[in-house]
């Protein structure tokens, strides 16, 4: 029995690392993209649905790449072999395309399907790294992905053959949905759950603090009475305002401690007028929220933690940057 004799842990990764590098450049510098754009013009005016098939890794990857392709525009299905031979095969119409992923082109669950599949009028893509396998020789349409060696010191473990398996996959996926004009828009709407969902989803209006919450306050309000506002809201700031809602201004812990160098326990006796930050920054409630937090943050030297939210030219609510924190998108 062949054995690996033991080496430094971080020579031999070093080692595996160097070598997958090598076995890539191999693919990429070998891979003909004759048979893939071929595929991509016979998808590109399909009418028929997208089904992937594959056994072990191979159906592992054929699942990934029928969800990277929802994901991105192109709707597909994951179609396993050996439901499909036991009724599942319904589901295929003769306008539709499989996708039949293997290594080898020689596993035998794949080769049972393509009679019944051809019968059906589908057309069959052989996508393997073997061009004269059994297979590729069944299907109307071969995709060749070369692979000098498996990562596998034994040449045996789908480590390399899947990469490259992704790689197309991926390739394919991403032409399509550029082709289609696929926007983000529409990749909002396909990823409404998770952080990513709620990065594309998630606005302004969904985390400020609106209404009672919302710590405002008049110009002509001195401070020693404007101090409850200010601690009990836990803003870290007060909007000024007009009588129509309108944003005059901003006062923030940083102002309160200016003034009070500047002007010691005489401040608690002047106006929010005497001591705001006129002409204060502020965003629109319909802003993603994510977009918000990035503008916050764009001056590392001076950080926003608060923002005025404005809609229609009146102030509805605070966007605080903690929130935003919790919502989970960050």
């Amino acid at each position: 029995m062949t054995t690996i004799a033991p080496c430094d842990t971080k020579e031999l990764l070093t080692t595996l690392l160097e070598e997958s590098k090598e076995q890539l450049a191999y693919f990429f510098d070998t891979l003909d993209l004759t048979a893939i754009h071929a595929l991509f013009t016979h998808l590109s005016t399909s009418t028929g649905t997208l089904f992937l098939s594959g056994v072990g890794k191979s159906g592992i990857v054929a699942k990934k790449i029928a969800a990277t392709m929802n994901a991105s525009g192109t709707k597909a299905l994951y179609l396993s072999p050996l439901n499909a031979l036991h009724g599942d095969i319904g589901i295929v119409a003769a306008q539709d395309t499989i996708l039949l992923i293997s290594k080898s082109g020689e596993s035998d669950e794949l080769l049972n399907l393509c009679p019944a599949l051809r019968n059906r009028g589908a057309h069959l893509v052989a996508v393997v790294s073997q061009v004269s396998s059994r297979l590729a020789k069944a299907c109307d349409m071969v995709v060749l992905l070369p692979v000098a060696r498996e990562l596998c010191p034994f040449d045996m473990v789908p480590t390399t053959s899947t990469i490259v398996q992704l790689i197309f996959g991926d390739l394919l996926a991403i032409a399509l949905m550029r082709l289609k004009g696929f926007t983000l828009e529409d990749f909002r709407h396909n990823h409404p759950a998770g952080r990513l969902g709620k990065r594309l989803l998630l606005t302004v209006k969904d985390v400020m603090i609106s209404g009672a919450g919302a710590p405002l306050i008049s110009p002509a309000e001195v401070l020693i009475n404007a101090l409850p506002e200010f601690s009990g809201k836990k803003c870290g700031c007060l909007i000024v305002v007009d009588e129509e809602v309108k944003l005059l201004g901003i006062f923030t812990d940083g102002d309160l401690r200016r003034a009070l160098q500047k002007h010691g326990a005489m401040v608690l006796h002047k106006t929010m007028k005497e001591l705001m930050t006129p002409s204060a920054r502020f965003i629109d409630p319909k802003m993603l929220a994510f977009d918000a937090m990035k503008q916050m943050e764009a001056d590392q030297k001076r950080p926003i933690t608060v923002l005025p939210v404005v809609d229609g030219g009146k102030v509805v609510g605070i966007l605080r940057m903690h929130d935003i924190v919790q919502s989970g998108i960050s």
